[in-house]
């Protein structure tokens, strides 16, 4: 039952919110790049959190996907009927926990299933109606229907799972990933204590302890592997994570304890005085290089390399926490930049619990920072909030903006990005017109863009603002075009095709 039941992927850290009972909201879920998959209303579905394979509610659709981009995805996605923690499991004998990434109030990615799951990914080819691995926050494909009426709609086939985008490897790193596939099981112990050693110096700090076994694995172990490497915890000599972790507390290097309650092993304690510890040579992490070259278009003109980032402002609401540690309330952080931030405050002020180090006292400032104007008139306001819960809770009250930059030219505007749009539709005479807009959040120039086009399709192009939008334009591009069009604003203009969406309105 549970292979064949329909899933949706949870986007963000809200299964807390569910494990309490809610409902699954649209902007809750995460979207594959080729949109959303065709479901009616009153449907079985499963809900699971990326890199877990086991889902942690069961619940019907409330509507149609026809119905739901209509409504621009928003709403109520799946109303809830069966959630991990609730009074039916807590009735059945045994009370089973599926495995190590379920916890009490939240669910997180199984750590002995990651790392198959992230070599299965990236050797895998996107196959036609297939649901892409990669997923991508809803609120990032929110969009102004600007031309879909709710007559159309009806007729509007989300037809991008059919946008079949290669992603071809290189011969270096097919040759990098087969030689990694054959490592041995004592070159995999020594990597595992390299990862570990490096995630301690640079990224595991005593402020964030105690931490889960699975969070040290999934957030920092992992990102410590090099550039192409499969590490898999069941190849090594420890065959579990639990094992290998005591097996370094054994050594003392570090301090665990295993968590009965929640069948885990916790980093309690790191001995940076350790001669393991001090002998290692840490390196900064490099990321793995992207080539910048010039993408060549038809017409021989180049673009630059396309980068799109999702940056946050501070709001009146949290400008104290940023006056407080000397940050800047004027400029633009990333999300990892805020989390810093508001911990530079705990620390500061000394608010982690002394009787429990994984949860923050809220004082006053914090609390107003957090909370103000958020709790419901009567209620009480929390005195204290977990680690886990700060950071995504404290960017939720910036203000969310996004950079796109091309070269030189750099745009920031308020709020998510948009997608951009792709739509062919019969006109008279049973003649296909194929329509883009959205273009403009990608620095792309509609005028430029309808002469590229009409050289590169041989066919006529027009462009025409778009009714009620002042400054925002659409290509019309004479012919079903819409596979090639998609194709070539990823491979000429770098546009990320999860910003991309297709409508092909001439199938029936």
């Amino acid at each position: 039952m549970e292979e064949a039941m329909s899933c949706f992927q949870q986007g963000g850290e809200v299964s807390h919110f569910i494990l309490g009972g809610a409902d699954l909201m649209f902007p809750g879920i995460s979207v594959p790049p080729e949109g959303l998959p065709s479901f009616q209303a009153g449907q079985p579905w499963s809900v699971k959190v990326p890199g877990n394979p086991a889902p942690i509610a069961v619940g019907t659709t409330t509507m149609s996907n026809t119905e739901a981009l209509k409504a621009g995805l928003r709403g109520k996605a799946l109303r809830i009927a069966h959630y991990y923690k609730d009074l039916l499991w807590a009735s059945a004998d045994g009370r089973y926990v599926p495995n190590e990434g379920f916890y009490d109030d939240m669910v997180i990615e199984d750590p002995n299933f990651a790392s198959a799951s992230q070599h299965i990914d990236s050797s895998e080819e996107p196959s036609e109606g297939k649901q892409d691995k990669a997923a991508v926050d809803v609120s990032e494909c929110l969009t102004e229907d600007h031309a879909i009426n709710s007559e159309t709609i009806e007729n509007v086939t989300a037809s991008t799972s059919e946008l079949n985008l290669p992603q071809e490897k290189t011969t270096k790193e097919q040759t990098e990933e087969k030689e990694h596939q054959h490592l041995s099981t004592e070159e995999i112990d020594s990597l595992l204590d390299i990862c570990l050693l490096q995630a301690l110096h640079m990224n595991v700090k005593d402020k964030d302890l105690p931490m889960p076994g699975s969070i040290l694995w999934s957030n920092h172990i992992l990102p410590c592997r090099p550039p192409g490497v499969t590490l898999d915890i069941k190849k090594s000599s420890h065959k579990k994570l639990s094992k290998w972790l005591q097996s370094k507390s054994s050594s003392g290097l570090i301090s665990v304890k295993e968590d009965k309650h929640k069948k885990e092993v916790m980093l309690i304690g790191i001995s940076r005085k350790h001669p393991d510890y001090t002998a290692f040579k840490h390196h900064k992490r490099v990321q793995e290089p992207v080539e910048q070259h010039d993408n060549i278009v038809a017409d021989g003109s180049s673009t630059k390399q396309l980068e799109v980032d999702e940056i946050y402002k501070p709001s009146s609401h949290v400008n104290p926490i940023f006056l407080a540690v000397d940050a800047d309330t004027g400029k633009y952080y990333s999300a990892s930049e805020a989390f810093d931030v508001v911990f530079r405050y705990v620390e500061k002020e000394n608010l982690v619990k002394q009787t429990d180090k994984a949860k923050v006292i809220l004082d006053a400032t914090l609390c107003d920072a957090l909370y103000k104007g958020a709790v419901k008139k009567g209620s009480a306001y929390p005195s204290e909030i977990h680690k886990k819960d700060l950071g995504s809770t404290f960017i939720n009250r910036m203000q969310i903006h996004h950079r796109v930059a091309r070269g030189n030219e750099v745009a920031i505007r308020k709020g998510a990005i948009r997608t951009v749009q792709i739509m062919t539709e019969r006109r008279q005479g049973n003649k296909k017109m194929t329509r883009v807009s959205g273009l403009e959040c990608f620095l792309l120039d509609a005028d430029s863009l309808a002469s590229e086009l009409q050289k590169k399709f041989a066919c006529s192009t027009t462009t025409a603002e778009l009714p009620g939008k002042k400054g925002q334009h659409e290509v019309l591009i004479q012919g079903g075009v819409i596979e090639n069009l998609a194709k070539h604003l990823v491979d000429h203009h770098g546009v990320p095709k999860r910003y991309i969406e297709v409508y092909d309105k001439t199938k029936k």
